[in-house]
């Protein structure tokens, strides 16, 4: 059974949410990646099990235009006879699965967390609701499954890796994978699907995404405004990390919203999520859960974000950031 998934590219390797994507994709059949860049590395997805790698051809869509690329997913899985089409549950595969349910009159589970194939049609799966505060049990019946994964609830695994009790071979330890094909795709797209398109300007194009970054400095109302922001960054730039922030941070038009974390944000899944005066509203909490490990730093030791840190400092961030960046200048 042949698997089609939606990998996205970050500078010039592939987003580790895709690679979330890829790693649950193994356990439906033989994974088939398609690219919308000339970026990613094939090398990478031949570790992670992929077999096959659809290229688009540069010049048939430039930038992000979510019906085209839907057109083109619905072209190849006609095209291999997949079985199932899935993408990383982000903003952008969100939107192009929902469009190829659209187009093919298919239906779409979004944000599933397990998927496991139930003979013929079916498939039988898991998927966060409400935001990630309620876990549905769900069939899907259709003759292409469509769905996309939970960023934060699948393992970025190799393929060939062991996680069981007694294995040899650790999560972190590289397994090659094995000879993987390039295919240069050329798809057939109407005007009309080009007619949405988006692009990234030069000035936000390259450095850690917020999405995949090891390391998230979030600032809400506490910072104090724009200004206050300086601290965070120099602090980020220290420990290889970005910066983050909360909605109000910019409903008041301090930062950019493709810097918010949150339901209605960008789900993060961080090493360490260190919260600087936010009070940690639920639909925050939904963007950060994922994070392996929360610190906070709040005045208010009623916060409710520090319910969900694992270290919490009740104090002033104007007094404990710029100690924490000449204890870290220090060393």
């Amino acid at each position: 059974m042949t698997v089609l998934c939606l990998v996205e590219v970050d500078g010039a390797e592939s987003a580790d949410a895709s690679l979330r994507a890829v790693s649950l994709a193994r356990s439906l059949g033989d994974v088939s990646a398609v690219v919308f860049a000339d970026t990613a590395s094939a090398d990478t997805l031949a570790r992670y099990g992929v077999t096959d790698v659809y290229v688009i051809e540069p010049g048939s869509v430039e930038g992000y235009a979510p019906q085209a690329w839907a057109r083109v997913l619905a072209g190849l899985a006609s095209e291999t006879g997949a079985t199932a089409v899935l993408a990383a549950g982000t903003d952008r595969g969100n939107e192009v699965l929902a469009h190829l349910g659209a187009i093919t009159g298919l239906p779409m589970a979004a944000n599933c967390t397990l998927v496991t194939p139930d003979g013929g049609r079916t498939h039988r799966l898991v998927r966060h609701r409400w935001a990630g505060l309620l876990f549905e049990d769900a069939v899907l019946e259709a003759p292409i499954a469509l769905f996309t994964v939970a960023t934060d609830s699948v393992a970025p695994v190799p393929a060939g890796v062991a996680n069981g009790a007694g294995s040899d071979v650790s999560a972190e330890t590289p397994v090659s994978g094995g000879a993987i094909q390039v295919h240069v795709h050329k798809p057939e797209l109407a005007e009309a699907d080009l007619r949405v398109r988006a692009t990234e300007s030069p000035t936000r194009a390259g450095g850690a995404s917020l999405a995949t970054a090891r390391v998230v400095i979030g600032g809400g109302r506490g910072v104090g405004g724009p200004d206050g922001f300086a601290p965070l960054e120099e602090l980020a730039g220290l420990l290889g990390g970005v910066v983050g922030v909360s909605r109000v941070v910019t409903s008041e038009g301090w930062r950019p919203h493709r810097q918010q974390v949150g339901q209605t944000g960008t789900k993060i899944t961080p090493e360490l999520y260190l919260a600087c005066g936010i009070s940690g509203a639920i639909q925050h909490i939904a963007g950060c859960a994922g994070a392996k490990h929360i610190v906070a730093i709040n005045t208010d030791p009623g916060a409710p974000i520090l319910a969900h840190a694992d270290y919490a400092i009740i104090g002033d961030l104007h007094q404990v950031i710029p100690a924490l960046i000449a204890a870290l200048r220090a060393r």
